[in-house]
């Protein structure tokens, strides 16, 4: 972290000579202060004072724009910052695994990488105008004091070594119930963004009631989180309080019984009066800026705890590039799953063999393993036991880069970006130029809807904006597979939620989609398996009928034909 937030030596310079100005300035007016008095008691006449206080008017005015500058030249640096950790998290986040986002929602995340590296950006400005300057200032005013009066000194010196030490141990109690806080406030991003997600279906299923009581308990307990963090920021800035009024008191008190015996001229009792005063400003930044230290000490740890996260699909130590034209073979040999949580398998003894350019169909009831195995074979998670190959590669020995450009995938949950046609087709790669996207979108139907848009494929790809049914969106990601031209594909019920209009232009893209390509097809609606060339039924984890779909249709005692008869679908 500390090398992301690091300034360039420039920049660093200028911020330093601001810093070392605006608190020089400040240290330099009272002995101006020192000599009015003085001159006034010795009578010195209106213009000798009124230039002195014009010299005290333009080291206030000075002082004030020095902190201006420093101000300015620490926000700049401290973005710069933490905008470079930011997408060093970003990236990181998008690295890790399925196993890791599963638990974790879009919201808490959002939180974790953006709210997180506020409080650090927030901190790290505090720290450089205020934390830094103040203690450059606590230092030359106890240096300028003791050179006046050691007495005074050493006692001003004692006072702020016992404040240190309290605000220190005061910090010690105030960082967990810090960390507590924003931990309780990701879990409540975390929980309103999901609900916010399934809106319609929540009220659709009349769980209004339920969410709102779910959403009082989660609030609930970010609102006692901070109540707590609250109630301690106050001790601890009360207490501070009351100690800097009593070290104020001292000093004064010394100050007066030292002039007393004629050891100290009435300007320079005001001299040490304003440097006693000074010595609070420091320090009630330093107070002011502790609820920012504790937020940007906990968002620190939690961003180390991001940072360590480390992805369970570890990087093959020497890559092997897929087979780079032409369809993937594939094989699942004796393979078996379990996740990382839970030493249960999902899968266990899978064996299926697909030559280059076949399809396999996989069918069985909703939660019988056959999403994972889809997800096995795009490699977003690997066996426990066995092992996966494609082209005859080991995927967890293939090229992370070569899997994703030779293994495509289509879902019935279509992710549209807030972008153009342009970018929703080609997520954001320098893929292809505009000619070959055309040509995409009009191999899976969309010319017409294409030759629709006001602004082609600059058009941003909104439903309101771009007139995006469910049907046309499905086929925007059949493009997105044809644009990689993968020899490998999945098709996880990428025809399941369609009318039936719609579904045969579906069908149709699936055909030109698996021309020339090895499939698999994950699918509840056994009609749509008419073509492929061997079926695997999955129950409970495990392959209870496999072989070829015509020997499987035309043996009535299979379940295959069993279930094509319970379907209505002709064998």
């Amino acid at each position: 972290m500390l090398r992301e937030l690091r300034p360039g030596p420039r920049p660093a310079l200028a911020l330093a000579g601001a810093a070392v100005a605006a608190t020089a300035l400040p240290l330099a007016a009272p002995q101006l202060t020192r000599i009015f008095v003085d001159d006034a008691v010795a009578g010195a006449g209106i213009a000798h004072l009124t230039l002195v206080a014009a010299g005290y008017l333009a080291l206030a005015v000075a002082g004030q724009g020095a902190r201006v500058l420093t101000a300015w030249l620490a926000s700049i640096l401290a973005w710069d910052g933490t905008d470079r950790l930011r997408e060093r998290l970003a990236g990181h986040a998008l690295g890790l695994d399925m196993a890791f986002h599963a638990g974790h929602p879009p919201g808490e995340m959002i939180e974790r990488v953006d709210g997180d590296v506020v409080a650090v950006a927030d901190f790290t400005v505090a720290f450089l105008l205020d934390v830094v300057a103040s203690v450059l200032l606590l230092a030359g005013v106890v240096a300028v004091v003791l050179a006046v009066d050691p007495r005074v000194g050493g006692a001003l010196l004692a006072y702020c070594a016992l404040a240190g030490f309290l605000m220190a141990r005061a910090q010690k109690l105030a960082v967990p119930s810090a960390a507590r806080s924003r931990e309780a406030g990701a879990v409540m991003y975390g929980h309103l963004e999901e609900r916010l997600a399934a809106v319609e279906d929540i009220r659709a299923n009349g769980a209004g009631a339920h969410m709102v009581g779910r959403f009082h308990q989660v609030s609930a307990a970010w609102y006692r989180a901070e109540a707590r963090d609250a109630r301690v920021g106050t001790v601890v800035i009360a207490g501070t309080s009351v100690a800097f009024a009593a070290g104020t008191a001292l000093v004064l008190g010394l100050a007066v019984w030292i002039g007393r015996s004629g050891a100290l001229s009435v300007g320079t009792a005001v001299l040490l009066f304003q440097y006693a005063q000074m010595v609070r400003t420091p320090f009630e930044r330093l107070i002011d800026q502790l609820q920012h230290y504790q937020a940007a000490l906990a968002g620190m740890a939690r961003i180390g705890v991001l940072l360590a996260e480390r992805p369970t699909l570890p990087e093959p130590a020497r890559p092997v590039p897929l087979p780079a034209a032409g369809p993937l073979a594939l094989r699942f040999d004796d393979v078996g799953f379990a996740y990382a949580d839970d030493d249960t398998e999902v899968l266990t003894g899978i064996d299926l063999a697909l030559a280059p350019g076949e399809t396999l169909g996989l069918v069985g009831r909703t939660g019988s393993g056959k999403t994972t195995i889809g997800r096995l074979t795009l490699r977003l998670y690997d066996p426990t036991r066995g092992a996966v190959l494609a082209g005859g590669v080991d995927l967890r020995d293939a090229d992370p880069a070569s899997v994703r450009r030779r293994i495509g995938v289509v879902t019935q949950d279509v992710q549209i970006f807030a972008a153009s046609v342009r970018d929703n087709l080609t997520l954001f790669r320098p893929l292809a130029d505009d000619a070959r996207l055309r040509e995409v979108l009009t191999d899976v139907g969309l010319a017409g809807w294409l030759a629709g848009l006001p602004a082609g494929l600059d058009t941003p790809l909104t439903a309101a904006a771009a007139g995006l049914s469910a049907g046309e969106a499905q086929l925007l990601a059949f493009a997105r597979a044809f644009l990689i031209d993968p020899g490998l594909v999945v098709l996880d019920e990428a025809a399941g939620r369609l009318d039936p209009a719609t579904e045969r232009r579906v069908e149709r893209a699936v055909d030109r989609l698996l021309a020339g390509r090895t499939g698999v097809i994950i699918a509840h609606r056994l009609s749509s398996l008419a073509k492929v060339d061997k079926i695997a039924v999955i129950e409970d984890g495990r392959i209870a009928e496999y072989g070829r779909r015509a020997d499987l249709a035309a043996d009535p005692g299979s379940r295959f034909a069993r279930l094509l008869d319970a379907a209505g679908v002709t064998r």
